[in-house]
């Protein structure tokens, strides 16, 4: 798994510096231009990060094939087949919950999302069009990945909540919106970075 990270990495760089660098400019003009009160660091910040998330992930469910099964249409058959705590329980299995964990919580942010049926229905759709898209690129589709996507998804939706409540048990001086999406972007930055070590020894 360390190898196909540093594959995507080495793989995606150019593309992810050349959009950050076009999105920027055109932020910072239309900014200058249009609304200059309307600036707010951090949150251009989680966008960036957002915008960098489905760069990565586009170059990784693009360009490399972590499966190497075919095609599985059996819900948990793939799962299942992998030994506990195992090196490929963790690149498959793991790899596959924590690859949509950012959806998760980015889009529990962007959206305003009050209840789990919302980000389950678009975690689904979004990982199920991944799925299709690898079909016809000559991928392998695997309905256990969309399980596991989803599943992802639900966690970040989940990591998101638990932040907000952590909001709300701030000193009243702390409680400021900048302070807490601050907080959140260390927080998303540091836990994948740790999960990063902790599951794929990087």
């Amino acid at each position: 798994m360390r190898n196909t990270i540093v594959d995507v990495i080495n793989l995606s760089w150019p593309t992810v510096v050349i959009v950050v660098m076009i999105v920027s400019i055109m932020r910072i003009a239309f900014i200058i231009k249009n609304d200059k009160k309307s600036f707010r660091l951090y949150e251009e910040l989680l966008s960036l990060i957002f915008i960098v998330y489905l760069l990565v992930l586009f170059q990784l469910v693009t360009s490399q094939d972590l499966a190497h099964g075919g095609t599985n249409l059996v819900p948990f058959k793939e799962i299942l087949r992998y030994d506990l705590f195992s090196a490929d329980f963790f690149r498959q299995v793991l790899g596959n919950v924590l690859l949509f964990i950012p959806l998760g919580y980015f889009t529990t942010y962007y959206c305003k999302l009050k209840g789990v049926v919302s980000i389950t229905i678009i975690s689904l759709l979004s990982s199920s069009t991944i799925e299709i898209v690898q079909h016809f690129i000559g991928r392998s589709v695997d309905i256990d990945d969309v399980i596991l996507n989803v599943i992802g998804g639900i966690i970040g939706f989940i990591v998101y909540k638990l932040l907000s409540a952590i909001e709300n048990k701030l000193p009243n001086f702390l409680r400021k919106k900048w302070f807490y999406n601050l907080l959140s972007i260390i927080i998303v930055i540091l836990g994948g970075i740790y999960l990063t070590k902790t599951l794929w020894g990087i």
